[in-house]
């Protein structure tokens, strides 16, 4: 494909969900309307983020995989020449999977809340929802424009090549994900909500100084030439260097999230609406470690290498503390959120990310890269799974899901208790769902053959034999925690697995022998036999849960698939980025 049409290509990615989203603010034309105004704005959301993948799929198709170090579908328009600022757009083997990600999560997102469109959390009804657009509440119109917003912000950042630009699309993401919490998520959205701009916009905020000082130091905000060492990077000292790490490493590990700076990522994660956590594990998390990558690693060489140790340091902490977290949340008894576990979990699984970042070597940067792809297929599939699970149980408490979410009071008023129904034991209930959940749990533990295996082992290996000049000592020991961390997570995952699709462990006994009091259990009241036994004695029916419909084998199946096939053949993924990072890693030689 000739340079012009990946030029349009790439430019159109960009410019088009901007584009879509004013458009899904105005009134659908009559034609397009249909018979429900709120399908044609969610219709139109499809359509938009099916032209942006279908646009980013020929983009992928069309790049030269000779080539993939050099940038490709380049544009480089000057915008502010009074401060050297450009459009300068293009991608490499580093960017161009993420970007493909972006298109592909957005796609699925905006195709699951055509068919489960998007409500709030205390308003379940469809007289409900009419009501609150009839009194101006939150609207499909407003949840569409923000996805496109957001979509638009995501891949500007994995696109752009000028700093201050950058800067701009990072930021652009936080407005739309700030409202999608407040407006649509659940219980303490929020609080939530604030915490989340709140800590973001701090960080961002110190970013903007180190970005401004390598501009202001350097003469450019170009980060192809500052990527090269005998071009402007040349002007920035050793100690410019480390302060402009500082600052833009704050900004990037907030977003990231590491280490102590992640508390604003379960918060967000419980409340937000189920797209809204797809999107925020599966592509705004990998804008803090692709700005590592694209601006710390290449422009900052020497800062980067004094902060390497602390940055593994932190890493390797925060892949046994989410750990941890997890274990402490699947307990029995302890009351844990499902949803939260998996935000916990983001925390350990992108801290593996940042230790293959921090050990400055080609296997341990190419493994970050991996892992990146990786963390966003396999913890898109579980948001989806447990947002789909809490719809249809009506919870995402562990103890709950587990049948040890305790007691309830018999029917009538009865002193006795009975075992709390809950929606255990997936296999037997819905077997589609519970093995598909079942199957995100062992992607995300790492199992050889997914994708997540591969990602976590090279980063382990570039901790293993750091860059020349790191200590060896102390990232053998960071290895070993991350070798800790990977058994911690096998642990969680697989109780997770044996509670919620198995169901937790049931004292029949004492079951029956409560029940024996309960007017439900032997029928009186309850011709139906629901909430303990039949007239005749037998045990009743455990209730359906309702398995896979169509439309989530649509939207789930391609993450799926994706995971399996970066398992097997990971050399699709390490053929386009392991060029561009030697010469990323080389001074752009």
């Amino acid at each position: 494909m000739n340079h012009t049409a990946l030029q349009l290509l790439l430019a159109g990615i960009v410019v088009l969900p901007l584009v879509g989203a004013l458009a899904a603010l105005l009134p659908a034309p009559p034609g397009l309307r249909g018979k429900n105004p709120d399908q044609a704005v969610l219709r139109h959301g499809v359509t938009v983020t099916g032209a942006v993948l279908a646009a980013a799929i020929a983009l992928a198709v069309g790049f030269d995989h000779a080539r993939p170090a050099r940038m490709q579908a380049t544009t480089d328009i000057s915008w502010i020449p009074a401060l050297d600022i450009r459009i300068h757009l293009g991608v490499d083997g580093i960017s161009l999977p993420l970007v493909v990600l972006t298109a592909l999560l957005t796609f699925l997102c905006a195709l699951y809340c055509y068919f489960h469109p998007p409500v709030t959390h205390h308003r379940p009804s469809k007289e409900a929802q009419g009501a609150a657009r009839a009194s101006g509440g939150p609207s499909p119109k407003a949840f569409v424009a923000l996805l496109l917003m957001l979509e638009a912000g995501t891949l500007a950042t994995f696109a752009v090549l000028d700093l201050m630009l950058f800067f701009l699309a990072f930021e652009m993401v936080l407005i739309p994900m700030y409202f999608l919490i407040a407006r649509w998520g659940g219980a303490q959205r929020q609080a939530a909500a604030w915490k989340f701009i709140l800590y973001t916009l701090l960080g961002s905020v110190v970013m903007l100084l180190g970005l401004l000082l390598i501009g202001v130091k350097s003469g450019t905000f170009d980060m192809v030439a500052l990527a090269t060492d005998n071009g402007p990077k040349a002007q920035l000292s050793h100690t410019v260097q480390l302060l402009a790490v500082l600052a833009i490493g704050l900004g990037l590990a907030v977003k990231s999230p590491m280490w102590p700076l992640h508390s604003w990522l379960p918060d967000a994660h419980t409340a937000a609406p189920t797209v809204g956590s797809v999107l925020l594990a599966g592509v705004l998390l990998k804008m803090g470690t692709y700005g590592f990558v694209r601006i710390a690693l290449p422009i900052t060489p020497e800062g980067m290498h004094t902060f390497a140790p602390y940055l593994a340091a932190l890493a390797a902490v925060g892949i046994l503390y989410g750990s941890l977290a997890c274990l402490a949340l699947v307990r029995k008894g302890a009351g844990g959120d499902l949803k939260r576990l998996i935000a916990y979990s983001s925390v350990g699984h992108m801290g593996f990310v940042l230790l293959g970042i921090a050990t400055m070597t080609p296997t341990g940067v190419n493994g970050a890269l991996f892992a990146n792809i990786a963390h966003g297929l396999i913890t898109g599939l579980l948001f989806f799974l447990v947002g789909a699970l809490k719809d249809r149980t009506g919870s995402t408490d562990l103890d709950t899901l587990a049948r040890s979410g305790g007691l309830r009071p018999a029917a009538s008023g009865a002193a006795a208790l009975l075992p709390a129904p809950s929606g255990a034991a997936l296999y037997a209930r819905a077997p589609r769902f519970g093995g598909l959940l079942a199957f995100g749990a062992v992607a995300s533990l790492g199992i050889p053959g997914l994708a997540g295996f591969w990602g976590e082992m090279l980063a382990m290996f570039g901790a293993f034999r750091p860059a020349a000049g790191l200590s060896r000592p102390a990232f053998l020991t960071f290895m070993v925690m991350a070798g800790l961390g990977t058994l911690l997570t096998a642990a969680y995952l697989l109780l997770v697995v044996r509670r919620v699709c198995m169901g937790g462990t049931v004292d029949l006994a004492g079951a029956a022998v409560l029940g024996a009091t309960d007017p439900a259990a032997t029928g009186d009241g309850n011709p139906a036999g629901k909430g303990g036994a039949a007239k005749d004695g037998t045990p009743a029916a455990v209730p359906v849960l309702p398995d896979l419909a169509r439309y989530e084998y649509a939207a789930w199946s391609p993450l799926a698939v994706l995971t399996v096939l970066a398992g097997l053949w990971p050399a699709a993924l390490l053929g386009l980025s392991d060029p561009a990072v030697q010469q990323l890693l080389g001074g752009g030689k």
